[in-house]
């Protein structure tokens, strides 16, 4: 069982960044500017071209901890920080979202108050293109055991997690092989084992609309997350109920994704897609996307 006081000079902030050296600004600055400052805040840079060392440079700070590094991914570089990190909690808060400055405060005083909880998440604001949105019901985020709600849609944001480290001693890091739904993949593993708890106060600002998020220009997500409940039925020993919610999970998306593929004369691909629930749901065997999915593979 954790301990039952939760200190932030226990937490590492990890941010990864690619070339966005003026939303890094304002995300690094909410990150320095919580009420007690954190351990460190880890950037690390994934071979941006643009002037992010120069910035971090100016911030003339001692709580910051910067890497470069070969361009990898988003997956690569949350790694590398929590590689490199000292905290015992980790933290992490994407380059183009904010804190806000009781963040951090808030959710270690929550997770004193729950010993044995190792991951919980905080509300948040919704921006798109400087407009604040209202998530509709079914983004409503949960808490507790909380898989089946977990499996339709994202509904954990990296930015809003403060986590314990042996999550990943336990279910691994992010997986670099996903080029997208990498924090779906993430949330599925540790939903299926841990309970998730909920700080109800709106902490964390969520930023979207700009042209180099993943979702704008990767297509058919669907694909990913297909690849993200295969994996998990492949290597995790679920509960009877939590194998069924993730077979049926994986048929909704498979009709989604292979009728797209049919509508675009890709007969082949679509078979293979749509029988792929009755395949887990019968053989014994693993049964790999890999082998399923062209590497030509288009979105829908």
């Amino acid at each position: 069982m954790l301990g039952l006081y939760v200190s932030l000079s226990m937490v590492s902030v990890v941010i990864p960044t690619y070339n966005r050296s003026t939303l890094l600004r304002e995300a690094l600055s909410s990150a320095l500017q919580q009420e007690t400052v954190p351990l460190e805040v880890i950037v690390v840079d994934d071979g941006s071209t643009d002037d992010t060392e120069d910035l971090i440079v100016s911030f003339q700070s001692d709580k910051i901890r910067y890497v470069s590094q070969v361009h990898n991914g988003v997956s690569s570089a949350r790694n590398t920080g929590i590689g490199i990190a000292r905290g015992e909690w980790l933290a992490f808060l994407d380059s183009d979202d904010l804190w806000l400055p009781q963040k951090l405060v808030w959710q270690l005083s929550y997770l004193s108050l729950a010993p044995g909880l190792r991951i919980c998440q905080t509300e948040e604001v919704w921006m798109r293109n400087g407009k604040q949105l209202n998530p509709k019901k079914y983004h409503r985020k949960p808490q507790g055991h909380c898989f089946p709600s977990l499996v339709d849609r994202c509904l954990v944001s990296p930015s809003a997690v403060v986590m314990h480290r042996s999550i990943f001693d336990t279910i691994g890091l992010f997986d670099e092989t996903l080029p997208a739904c990498e924090d779906y993949d993430m949330w599925l593993r540790i939903g299926c084992r841990y309970a998730i708890g909920l700080v109800e106060e709106k902490l964390t600002i969520k930023r979207g609309g700009h042209s180099d998020q993943l979702s704008a220009y990767i297509p058919c997500l669907d694909k990913y997350r297909i690849r993200a409940l295969m994996k998990l039925l492949d290597t995790e020993s679920l509960s009877h109920e939590y194998k069924k919610v993730a077979l049926e999970a994986l048929e909704r998306k498979c009709i989604v994704f292979g009728k797209g593929c049919r509508k675009r004369g890709r007969i082949t691909e679509a078979e293979k897609i749509l029988s792929l629930p009755s395949k887990y749901a019968s053989d014994s065997k693993p049964f790999h996307l890999n082998a399923t999915l062209s590497p030509t593979t288009t979105g829908t």
